[in-house]
């Protein structure tokens, strides 16, 4: 059972930053894929950054060059660090680890970010 926990939301204004970051229970975190993936009010949850175990990562779109994830092995911990917020960006993000080829993810229970205009 992996534990996850989310930290870093908030309120900015657009054109700011937040990092977000998220804490695994998992000792062998290294081995798991780190996700991030937000919900909006009225839309479903969409995949936002991965990162694989060694560093590969995939970006939609949406967030690509404003957006970097990241992990620390060591800590047990993957980040976003979000840029150039916009009002477009708020959402509940919630991180999740899966490893590759097994259909199951934990979830962390969710962060609000909230970008004004």
């Amino acid at each position: 059972q992996v534990q996850l926990v989310e930290s870093g939301g908030g309120s900015v204004q657009a054109g700011g930053s937040l990092r977000l970051s998220c804490a695994a229970s998992e000792r062998t975190f290294s081995t798991y894929v780190m996700g991030w993936f937000r919900q909006a009010p009225g839309k479903e949850r969409e995949l936002v950054a991965t990162i694989k175990s060694f560093g590969a990562t995939y970006y939609d779109d949406s967030v690509k060059g404003r957006f970097t994830i990241s992990r620390d092995n060591a800590k047990s911990t993957a980040y976003l660090q979000m840029n150039s917020l916009k009002p477009e960006d708020t959402a509940v993000y919630y991180c999740a680890s899966w490893r590759i080829g097994v259909p199951y993810k934990y979830w962390g229970q969710g962060t609000q970010v909230t970008v004004s205009s």
